[in-house]
C-alpha cells in the first residue's frame, strides 16, 4: 500500500481505491494472508480461498506475499526501533517487541513513548497497534485483537478474559480443539480447572496463558547483542557530509572515555549507528589491534570505513541520531613513554593494522601464531593481525635461550600438499630422481634428506602414514621440499607431495 498510494496515505487518508489483499499458497491453494480495513469490512478472512475472494469482490487488488521480503522489512523496523531501547526482539511475522524497561523516562513517560512511536510509524505510512503491559504476551494479545493501549498489573486478568483464545499465541490446531468444546475466550480458560486442560490440550497451553497473565515470566531475547558501553548524540538539524558524521562520532567518543576508565578498559569492536531520516539504520563496524579509549584514534577507525563503503552510505535527507556502541572491551594497558614524552614508536604497527583493516577489511592483513606441533601445517595457524597485534605486544620479553638446531624450512609453505608422480626413486629410502609437478617434469640434481616426521597419532590414528621429507634441487636452480608419506615396508607403493619452495 505504501508503494501505491506513497508514505503519507495512512496521514491524508486512504484513496477512493478497492480492497487490497495479499495471498500466498497454502495447502496447495491460493489463499488470503494480509487484509487492509476495507477487505474486513465486506467480510473477507485471512485463510480465504483467493477464488472465493474474487467472487465476492471481483475488483479486490491482489499482491502475492514475499516472505522474505516481509521479513527484511520487519528486521529494518526493529534496527528503527534501537532509537527506544536496544532491547528488540521480532515477534512472529508482523511483531516486534520492545523492553522499555528504564527507557520510558527519557521520552517523557510511557505514553508519551507510545504515542510516539505510533505517530513516527504513521508517517511513514504503516498502520500500527501498540500495547504497553508488565508481560509480552498481554501486550501481543491486546495489540493483535483490541486496541493500542498501557495496562496496569492489576487490570491483566479482566483485559484478556474478553479475548478468543487464539490470542494466546497457540497453535491453530489447539485453538480449534477449545472451541469444539466450547472454551473459546481466555476468560473461559481462566476459570476451568487446570488440571484437566493440561491432560486434555498440553502444558503449552497453560504456559502462554501463564505468560500472558505475567505468573509465569517471558524473557525476551533481543536480535541484537547489547552493547557494553554506549553513547549517543540526538541532533536539532540532521547532517549528511562525511565531516560532519566524523565530527560527531569524535565528540560521542569523547563521552564513552569516563565510562571506559572506570572499567580500567579499553574499546577494540565499536559500531557506528547512524539513523537516517525516512527511518533507515546504517551500522557501521570497526575493530581496534588493541584497546582503545583516545576519541580522535577511534574517529580515524571510521574515516577508514567510510572511505571503504563511498556511494553505499546514502545520507539521503541526514541523519538525526548518532550512537557509537563498544561492541567488545578488553583491560587497557598504560604504556610508558620514553624521556621526551614520545611512545609512537609504541604506536606505529597497531595504529598501521588499525586502518589498512578498517579500510580493506580485518582478513586483508595475516600474521601467524605458533603451535604446538611437529607437522609443518599444523605448527602454525593464520590469523588476522587485527586480533593477533595486541597479543603479540603483551608477551613479555624473555632471555633468548639455546634452541637446538632445526632444519631449514621453505620460504613458501602450502597449506594443502599437492601430489606429484615420481618417475625413478632412489630405493627403498632415497629421494626421487625425476618427478612432475604441475605439469612439469623437473630433474634432480641436488638432494638431501631424509628428514623423518612421525605422524600425531593422538589426532590421526595409530595407522597414520610417517612422513619423509627430502631437499631437492632441479638443474633449472629450483628448490623443493617434497616428502614420501609411508614407508616401503609400510606400504606398497608409498605416495609422494609437494609441500613447499624454497627462495
Amino acid at each position: 500500500m505504501r508503494r501505491r498510494w506513497g508514505l503519507s496515505w495512512r496521514s491524508t487518508g486512504r484513496p477512493d481505491d478497492a480492497p487490497f489483499v495479499c495471498a500466498g499458497r497454502r495447502d496447495n491453494a491460493m489463499r488470503l494472508t494480509a487484509l487492509d480495513a476495507e477487505a474486513e469490512a465486506i467480510g473477507l478472512k485471512c485463510g480465504q480461498g483467493l477464488a472465493e475472494a474474487r467472487a465476492m469482490c471481483p475488483n479486490v487488488i491482489v499482491v502475492e506475499e514475499d516472505q522474505a521480503a516481509d521479513r527484511r522489512f520487519l528486521e529494518a523496523l526493529a534496527d528503527w526501533c534501537d532509537r527506544f531501547t536496544p532491547l528488540v526482539a521480532l515477534e512472529g511475522r508482523d511483531g516486534l517487541f520492545l523492553d522499555i524497561t528504564g527507557c520510558a523516562h527519557l521520552f517523557g513517560g510511557e505514553a508519551e513513548l507510545l504515542e510516539e512511536i505510533r505517530a513516527r510509524l504513521t508517517q511513514m505510512g504503516l498502520e500500527v497497534r501498540g500495547v504497553i503491559s508488565g508481560s509480552p504476551g498481554l501486550s501481543s494479545a491486546v495489540a493483535r485483537f483490541d486496541g493500542s493501549r498501557i495496562i496496569d498489573d492489576e487490570a491483566r486478568e479482566s483485559v484478556l478474559a474478553p479475548l478468543p483464545v487464539a490470542a494466546l499465541r497457540i497453535e491453530e490446531s489447539v485453538v480449534q480443539s477449545l472451541r469444539k468444546v466450547g472454551l473459546k475466550q481466555v476468560g473461559d480458560l481462566l476459570e476451568a480447572p487446570r488440571a484437566p486442560l493440561a491432560r486434555r490440550f498440553g502444558p503449552h497451553l497453560l504456559l502462554r496463558l501463564d505468560q500472558a497473565t505475567g505468573a509465569d515470566e517471558e524473557a525476551i531475547s533481543p536480535r541484537r547483542a547489547v552493547a557494553a558501553l554506549s553513547a549517543e548524540r540526538k541532533l536539532a538539524e540532521p547532517i549528511q557530509a562525511e565531516e560532519d558524521i566524523l565530527g560527531l562520532a569524535e565528540q560521542v567518543a569523547e563521552a564513552l572515555k569516563p565510562s571506559l576508565e572506570a572499567r580500567g578498559a579499553g574499546g577494540r569492536v565499536f559500531e557506528l549507528v547512524l539513523f537516517r531520516v525516512d527511518g533507515k539504520v546504517f551500522r557501521i563496524g570497526a575493530g581496534a589491534s588493541r584497546p582503545l579509549r583516545d576519541a580522535g584514534r577511534i574517529a580515524r577507525l571510521f574515516a577508514e570505513r567510510l572511505k571503504a563503503l563511498h556511494d553505499d552510505l546514502e545520507a539521503g535527507f541526514g541523519f538525526e541520531i548518532l550512537r557509537l556502541n563498544v561492541l567488545r572491551d578488553e583491560p587497557f594497558e598504560t604504556l610508558q613513554g620514553d624521556f621526551t614524552g614520545d611512545d609512537r614508536k609504541h604506536l606505529s604497527l597497531s595504529d598501521f593494522v588499525d586502518q589498512v583493516s578498517a579500510r580493506l577489511g580485518p582478513d586483508c592483513l595475516q600474521t601467524y601464531q605458533l603451535r604446538e606441533s611437529h607437522i609443518p601445517e599444523r605448527a602454525v595457524l593464520a590469523m588476522p593481525a587485527l586480533d593477533h597485534v595486541t597479543e603479540r605486544r603483551r608477551m613479555p620479553e624473555a632471555a633468548p635461550l639455546a634452541m637446538p638446531a632445526v632444519q631449514e624450512r621453505p620460504l613458501r609453505l602450502f597449506s594443502h600438499p599437492e601430489p606429484l608422480e615420481t618417475f625413478a626413486v632412489e630405493v627403498p629410502e632415497g629421494p626421487p630422481i625425476r618427478f612432475r609437478w604441475r605439469r612439469l617434469t623437473h630433474k634432480v640434481l641436488r638432494a638431501e634428506g631424509p628428514e623423518r616426521l612421525a605422524a600425531e597419532w593422538w589426532l590421526d590414528g595409530e595407522t597414520a602414514p610417517t612422513r619423509d621429507y627430502f631437499r631437492l634441487e632441479s638443474e633449472s636452480g629450483q628448490r623443493f621440499w617434497v616428502y614420501r608419506q609411508g614407508l616401503y615396508d609400510q606400504l606398497a607403493s608409498p605416495r609422494w607431495f609437494m609441500h613447499g619452495i624454497f627462495a
